[in-house]
């Protein structure tokens, strides 16, 4: 013992590096034991991960500050150098910030839920998880028409939430308003075509109608926003080449291409039964015949 004091004595810098080295190996092991406490303990794969990689971050950052803390020696130097480690890490880390304090605001504001549909940052989509980076969505449209899954599942950060609209298809009013147009020749029962429109959208619209006027009040006593129209509503427009009934009504958001199917469905059935009082018209190209000339040679 009384060799090791007078070598520590003798060598006083070289002592202090040894004994940093001790330092640092200490820290060390505690992190691998704890890492595999983790791994032995954490069953689900992705908890285990993180929770693994989070021991290892925090123990990286507590060398660093042992190591500032061991070299300067004093409570003023420590802390200038803790402001300017914090600052670069806040420049390095913002995007990861970013996606963490929106991960909160997501969860406080309940912006959205797993099971919402949303477009954010131009990608369309229903939320399947929400964890403290990312939002995690099964992507819809995109080349696949009417709000069909693509297949693709999206992970988008949660620091989006911060940098532009997010919307909602489902959070608080599930409804969305649908319209289609309906061509019909000149010359056709109107009175008749704005019956079988009433008729149909009546019967398939029934429930939606119920159901969302019921939520709807909800929305109006919750926010500030005038009364809607959710019936079905039928207006004529006279063009150049058809008069043009357009069918405007509320469906559910995640049924609008099933009901539009079911809606021309049934109109076309009806109009067939009107034995040509009521005809569908189509984008028609007339050719004009040029006149006949008539030359006459005359020698």
């Amino acid at each position: 013992m009384e060799h090791i004091k007078q070598w520590v004595a003798d060598n006083p810098t070289l002592a202090s590096v040894v004994k940093f080295a001790l330092l640092v190996v200490f820290v060390l092991s505690i992190i691998q034991l704890l890492r595999r406490f983790l791994r032995k303990q954490v069953t689900d794969t992705t908890a285990r991960y993180k929770s693994q990689k989070g021991i290892e971050v925090v123990g990286y950052i507590i060398l660093i500050l042992l190591s500032f803390s061991y070299f300067t020696g004093t409570i003023k130097d420590l802390t200038l150098v803790l402001g300017l480690f914090t600052a670069g890490v806040a420049f390095t880390l913002q995007e990861l910030i970013l996606s963490v304090a929106g991960s909160l605001y997501i969860f406080t504001v309940k912006v959205y839920t797993p099971g919402d549909r949303i477009e954010i940052n131009n990608i369309k989509g229903d939320v399947i998880d929400v964890d403290t980076i990312y939002t995690t969505m099964m992507e819809i449209g995109q080349w696949v028409s009417s709000d069909n899954y693509t297949g693709r599942i999206v992970k988008l950060s949660n620091a989006f939430v911060f940098k532009g609209p997010v919307y909602n298809y489902s959070k608080d009013f599930p409804f969305i308003w649908d319209e289609f147009n309906l061509p019909i020749k000149y010359g056709s029962d109107i009175a008749l075509t704005e019956a079988i429109l009433t008729k149909i959208s009546s019967q398939t619209l029934s429930q939606f109608t119920t159901n969302s006027k019921k939520q709807w009040r909800d929305v109006v006593n919750k926010y500030y926003i005038e009364d809607a129209m959710l019936d079905p509503t039928i207006a004529v427009t006279l063009t150049d080449n058809w008069i043009q009934f357009n069918l405007r009504y509320i469906v559910d958001y995640k049924k609008r291409r099933s009901t539009k199917n079911a809606l021309q469905s049934e109109i076309y059935n009806e109009i067939l039964k009107t034995k040509g009082k009521v005809k569908l018209a189509s984008a028609t190209l007339e050719l004009m015949r040029l006149p006949e000339i008539e030359v006459k040679v005359t020698s």
